[in-house]
Order: structure tokens, then sequence, then C-alpha cells
């Protein structure tokens, strides 16, 4: 056996620590040569409400009260009437103590003494306070124990993205997931795009046939360096890892799973089906914190030869950028809002109103409420929701980059369905985390960050 072969066999088998044309009928649009931008004035197909119905009162718990967990319950409390958050779940009382605060002073609400939790054990104390929904925003190693424990004991739930790390998370995660629809248990997941009348109105005309027959896709996400956080004399090894939670592949996946799963989210829903296999490579150039890359570069390959190319950085001192460029016989649209030929012109473009427009029909709403609006009106109305398995395809598309790039090798979807790979130790407590090491930074050419984040 190659050296090369050994180290995959390693990394998976083992337990790791560390409508346009087609809907001219409708009135919209039968063909369109010009560059002229297009704004159609019927009202689209992808309407969304505003608001929940109205209906009894929802109680909802939050576990995990960092910045994304505090905006979530945010979030829901403006999905509609009669919402309300009545018990904080976090592993650190600081945390808490900020979230509950932030609440206080942005919404009014105080939550109980007695409805406060905190340790591992707090998500389990949030899910037995007499809650209905459950919003989940630990970081994602987390997710699968969780959202299980929830839809064991009758929640409806909200997961913030990712919703695993690891194949044994995604498979655990699936089991969940199947029990929750047997309960009939609405579950809504963070990956945003799906609820942000843009990117649907724009995908519904791709699918109709507005660019003709998708062949494949050009997927990029370019920023700068990532929040960090200081390791503190008196912090034990896990104490650092959580606080410094998105460094670290246990617990993030990597921001490839962490971060990139919103642009592999869109180009899984484009595409459609699952690749069949990846292979690319990564590096780690400035970071200097934790133990995972900070670029990352892959080739996914679908059923009938499609190609997808994606990649992802996080470096300073470089341009950056945001593209999700889906390629068709047609045309190209780009998943964002907007749909051009193959000569570049474009052919149809999103109305996006101003802030004087009166016009309701095209506003798009802020995602991160808007998913809590669809969660809240399904369970109000008894019509179910469920986006949980086209999010766990989406994390093991994450995760399969991630295993190409760290082996060097090809992976094969049935590897990332069938590996045993789970990442983290087997127990929670403070203390010593044996073999996940902290990688120094490589010197490069760009400048190391400077910024640190408390």
């Amino acid at each position: 056996m190659s050296k090369g072969e050994q180290s995959r066999r390693d990394f998976l088998s083992t337990v790791a620590l560390g409508t346009i044309g087609a809907v001219g009928s409708a009135g919209v649009l039968a063909s369109c040569s010009s560059a002229d931008t297009v704004r159609i004035q019927n009202e689209p197909m992808t309407s969304l409400r505003e608001q929940a119905p109205d209906g009894e009162v929802l109680k909802a718990g939050l576990v995990g009260c960092g910045g994304r967990g505090t905006g979530a319950a945010a979030n829901f409390l403006d999905a509609g009437p009669n919402l309300e958050i009545v018990a904080l779940g976090d592993t650190f009382q600081d945390q808490l103590d900020k979230c509950r605060s932030s609440l206080q002073a942005a919404k009014g609400i105080e939550i109980a003494d007695e409805n406060c939790f905190v340790g591992f054990d707090s998500y389990e104390k949030v899910i037995n306070s007499d809650v209905d929904v459950v919003l989940f925003a630990t970081p994602p190693h987390f997710r699968p124990m969780h959202v299980k424990a929830a839809i064991e004991a009758g929640k409806h739930v909200f997961q913030e993205k990712p919703v695993a790390v690891d194949p044994v998370g995604a498979r655990m995660m699936m089991e969940t997931t199947e029990k929750a629809k047997e309960k009939n248990l609405c579950m809504v997941s963070g990956t945003v795009r799906r609820y942000q009348k843009d990117y649907m109105e724009t995908q519904r005309r791709v699918k109709n046939g507005a660019i003709g027959e998708v062949v494949g896709a050009n997927i990029i996400r370019n920023g700068g360096a990532l929040w960090w956080v200081e390791r503190k004399p008196e912090w034990s090894d896990m104490e650092y890892m959580l606080r410094n939670w998105g460094n670290f592949s246990w617990l993030s996946g990597d921001h490839i799973v962490e971060m990139f799963i919103h642009e592999l989210d869109v180009m899984s829903w484009y595409v459609g089906d699952h690749p069949d296999k990846a292979i690319g490579y990564g590096g780690r150039q400035q970071r200097i914190s934790g133990d995972q890359f900070d670029q990352f570069s892959i080739v996914y390959e679908y059923p009938n030869g499609k190609k997808v190319h994606c990649a992802t950085r996080q470096i300073n001192g470089c341009d950056n950028g945001r593209k999700q460029i889906i390629t068709g016989t047609k045309g190209y649209a780009d998943a964002s809002g907007s749909l051009y030929n193959h000569d570049g012109e474009l052919i149809w473009e999103y109305p996006h109103p101003d802030d004087n427009d009166p016009d309701p029909t095209w506003k798009v709403h802020p995602p991160y409420v808007q998913e809590h609006v669809e969660l809240v009106t399904a369970i109000r109305s008894g019509n179910y929701i469920n986006d949980s398995e086209e999010q766990i395809k989406s994390t093991r598309i994450a995760m399969m980059g991630r295993m190409a790039a760290y082996t060097g090798q090809e992976i094969s979807w049935e590897e990332v369905l069938n590996s045993d790979v789970r990442l983290g130790p087997e127990t929670y407590e403070f203390g010593p985390v044996d073999g996940i090491a902290e990688k120094p930074p490589v010197v490069g050419t760009a400048p190391a960050p400077t910024e640190r984040y408390a």
C-alpha cells in the first residue's frame, strides 16, 4: 500500500479527533435578446409571507447564546405575533448573560433565572423547560446530538447551518430527520438562500428553462481572515477550543463546511442530485489559530459528467468576492438575481425595489427572519415543513470537499455516506483534549492578520 493510500485509508476509516420561454404563457417573458434590464410586472410564484399567522403562544428555547444564537432568537420573535423566548442554554455563563441582556435591551423580554441553564447539559434542560420549539446555534459539532434529543422530546426545531461536521454526525442527523417526519415535527435550517425571494425567483426561472439545461457551475466565496480568540492562561484545552470554535475542524467542520455551505447549498439547489466524486486541494497560508485550512479549491463531478468548480478563501490582502454562476445550454445565471445569454447580455434581473417603492411584490425580506416565518407558519397552519434532508445533502457535499482537500485523493459520494470518521473527543468536560493540536501559521507572501477578535 502506498503512503497516499495509507493516508486516505486512515482518514476515511478511523475515528478522528482534532421561467423564461416555458413561462411565457404566464405573461412573464416569452423571449429576450437585448441587453436591457427587464422589470417584470406580474407577481412572482415565489411569494413569501411577511409574517406568520396569529395563533396560540409558541414558546421557544435557545441553545447556543453567541452572536448567531442571539440573532436567531430575535429573528424568531420578529416572525409573527404571540411568540416568546422563554429559556436559554449555553456552555458559558458570560455568553448566556450577554444574550439575556441583548434580548432584554432589544426586545424588552426578561428570561426567568430558573430557565437559564449553563453547562454541557444545558441543551437537555432547555428542551425540558416547557418549550414548543428549540433554536440551535451552538458550534455545529453538537448539532446532531442536540437535535436528536429535541426531536425525541417532541419539539419543533430551527437548526443553524451546518447540520453536522462529519459523516457519523450526518448519518445521525438523517435518522433524526426521518423520526421528525414520522412525528410531524417541523425542521427548518439556517442556510437562508432558499428563503430569500430574489434567489428563489431566479432558481424558479432556471428550473423552468430560462437558460436551458444546467450543465455546470462556478461557485466562489473569497473573504478576509476569520475571527479568532487568543487563549487565556486559565483556560483549559476544551474551554479554549469552544471559545475559538470557528478555527477548529472538530467544532466547525472547517470553513468549507461551516461557511461555504451557503454557496454549496445554492449549487446543490440548481444542479440537483448529488456529486459522484470530488477532487481538490487546500492549504494554510495565514491562519494563526486553530488547526484548519484557509483556502480550498474543489471540483465536483455529477452524473452525466456535469462538473462544478468551487473555491473559497479566508486570507487578508487579496481581492474578495462571492459568485454563484450557474451555466446552462442557452445562457447562465447569477443566482442572486440575474440571467444572461452566452454573449454576456443581461436578459432578466430581479427588480429589487428601492426604499421608497410602495410595491411590496418584489421586496426581499431578511432571510434570517423569513426562515422563522416559514417555520411558525407551518406549525400553526399544519402545512408541514422539513428542509433537513436537503441541508444534510449540502453538508455532506461540503464534507466531501474537505475530505478531498485534506487527503489529496478523489473522494466518492459513497465514501462520504459510509465513512466512520467522527471528529472530536468522545466526552465533553473541561480539561485537556488529546489528539487535536493547534497548528502554527505558515509564513506566506501576504501579511498575516493583525486584528484579534475577543
